[in-house]
């Protein structure tokens, strides 16, 4: 075992003594150390309650065989962070969970993980993290929140919170309206309940195998959602067991290949998830050693029938209602019909290939998942765009738009996100424009804030289908509307968007995957010879190391480590 490294011969008695100190006794050193890997915080809903889905766990891993050794992660709430500048914070988390998870599970040498995420950046740094430790690993998320409902009964989200805010700005809804909204998006524990960028994560992790079928759509808090549990602990400790060449078919690098990060890709454009998984997987490619680039989502894209609308692309329908027409199993063998290579057969932690584990699923309510011959789109739902405004590319979640997919307007630009809600609140986005968005970028924000502020004041004021929004920043799972980010190059690396001024004419077309600015070279030129990219201040000691480590959002916004 990986363990023995501590804990076995005559030169490890000081280890075992300290091990003793936990409360382990004789046998305990020949059962395999099985590291618990939780995100339990008490400031995020969808985490608040993980530290008694952690004892269920280790209760299972121990009447199994095993010894659990539980320890945390931090994590950031997307949704109370935004807004201000606290969300710059938040993609930098990303790498703070992949490098604890690193530390402790390389440093005590733990034998295997089970690994609790459930929100935002906090599903792909443990991802990124379990990647590099590189030994078998169940995840098993905390599970989707309930959807919420207004007083007379229209099903409601935190995406309706955030619109609601442009609608009473507006003058649309009274105040008690508002509070009613308030109060009842977000009724219980768990990521808040549509395909937003955490369900996207919680989903595509049973598209790549790392988890156990219902990890994206049995709700949080329910009795279901406890099998579920017990189930991944009892199979971390069967592995775990395993005789050692049989047990390392299950590392993360064995499982989590190539034809896994293209299935998430595949999943993620049938279910319309976050843009932000584009973002997500990239990085989560990079770690796992593939060679899946950013130009491979559109091929993958033209091969995708769009069969599963959800919130907020389509804000009756929530994850609950997903899982009652068959959850995403159901979504997969209907993709697999279509044929094309779409879905490749690989090994998941369960021990089945993916089609074994999705062969007896089926669709339980064609009105909730579509069948392949009845599809949303003939396309996925998340494109990338290229253009002289996105020479690296820009990320568009297709399903979310609700105007026309070609659009032409003038520019209205806002050096930070801030400028823009203040910009958008006073009148100076109308019709026809393009609201443009920079200095928010990986380096830039720096950190990359979401957008869902702006885009959520937008539809709030009516506008959603009247102009575009693009950013170097990027978006909540819960925008919609023709917004497009991840613009690279960045402004603050000299990137086109840093060059464009009010009135300038942008094109954006998005089915033949272009973001242009109608300039000429001459006028680029000019320019580019006068420009000097803004580098904001910043006080924090970890954001000004982020800032010079990250690279922009075309390679998932990773830290170099080439000058290392």
């Amino acid at each position: 075992m990986r363990s023995d490294e501590v804990k076995v011969g005559h030169n490890r008695a000081p280890h075992r003594s300290l091990l003793r100190a936990t409360g382990l006794v004789d046998e305990d050193f020949d059962k395999p150390f099985i590291g618990v890997a939780n995100s339990f915080i008490e400031i995020i809903p969808g985490h608040f309650f993980l530290d008694k889905v952690s004892k269920i766990i280790k209760e299972e891993i121990k009447a199994h065989g095993c010894v659990p050794f539980e320890f945390n992660t931090i994590g950031v709430d997307d949704g109370i962070a935004m807004g201000h500048d606290g969300m710059l914070f938040s993609l930098p988390s990303r790498e703070l969970i992949a490098n604890s998870i690193e530390t402790v599970m390389n440093a005590h040498k733990l034998d295997a993980m089970i690994a609790i995420p459930n929100c935002d950046k906090i599903v792909p740094g443990m991802i990124m993290g379990a990647l590099r430790v590189d030994v078998p690993t169940v995840f098993v998320s905390g599970g989707p929140m309930a959807k919420g409902y207004t007083k007379d009964g229209a099903p409601i989200d935190l995406s309706t919170a955030f619109e609601a805010v442009g609608q009473f700005e507006a003058g649309q809804i009274t105040q008690e309206e508002l509070t009613d909204i308030e109060c009842q998006a977000c009724p219980s524990g768990g990521s808040c309940s549509g395909m937003f960028t955490a369900n996207s994560m919680n989903t595509l992790m049973e598209a790549m195998g790392i988890a156990l079928s219902g990890n994206g759509t049995i709700l949080a808090l329910t009795k279901e959602r406890e099998e579920l549990y017990r189930q991944a602990a009892r199979r971390i400790c069967q592995i775990a067991l395993l005789e050692h060449k049989e047990k390392q078919r299950y590392n993360m690098t064995n499982i989590l290949n190539e034809n896994a990060v293209r299935n998430a890709f595949a999943v993620d454009m049938a279910m319309g998830g976050s843009s932000n998984t584009v973002l997500h997987m990239l990085a989560i490619a990079q770690e796992a050693g593939t060679d899946f680039r950013l130009e491979d989502v559109n091929k993958i894209s033209k091969k995708v029938s769009h069969i599963a609308k959800i919130s907020p692309s389509l804000t009756t329908v929530h994850m609950e209602d997903i899982d009652k027409a068959g959850g995403v199993s159901a979504v997969m063998h209907e993709m697999d019909k279509r044929g094309d290579d779409i879905l490749l057969d690989n090994l998941t932690i369960t021990g089945k290939t993916i089609k074994q584990t999705i062969e007896h699923s089926q669709i339980l309510d064609t009105d909730i998942i579509h069948t392949i011959d009845n599809p949303y789109s003939e396309v996925g739902g998340l494109a990338i765009l290229y253009g002289n405004l996105a020479t690296q590319g820009a990320v568009i979640k297709t399903a979310g738009i609700t105007g026309s997919r070609v659009f032409t307007g003038s520019a209205v630009c806002f050096d930070s996100q801030d400028e823009a809600i203040a910009g958008i609140i006073d009148g100076k986005v109308v019709a026809g424009d393009v609201v443009v968005i920079r200095y928010e970028g990986p380096k830039g924000g720096p950190g990359m804030q979401e957008m869902l502020a702006p885009t959520s004041l937008i539809m709030g004021l009516g506008l959603g289908d009247k102009v575009a929004l693009i950013t170097d920043g990027r978006f909540s799972g819960a925008t919609r509307g023709a917004s497009i980010g991840h613009v690279s190059p960045e402004a603050a690396e000299g990137g086109l968007i840093g060059l464009l001024k009010n009135g300038d004419e942008i094109h954006i077309d998005v089915d033949r995957y272009i973001l242009q600015a109608n300039l000429t070279e001459e006028t680029i030129k000019k320019r580019k010879a006068q420009f000097k990219p803004i580098k904001k201040d910043i006080s924090s000691s970890w954001l000004k190391q982020y800032r010079s480590l990250v690279t922009n959002a075309s390679s998932g916004a990773i830290l170099r480590t080439d000058m290392f």
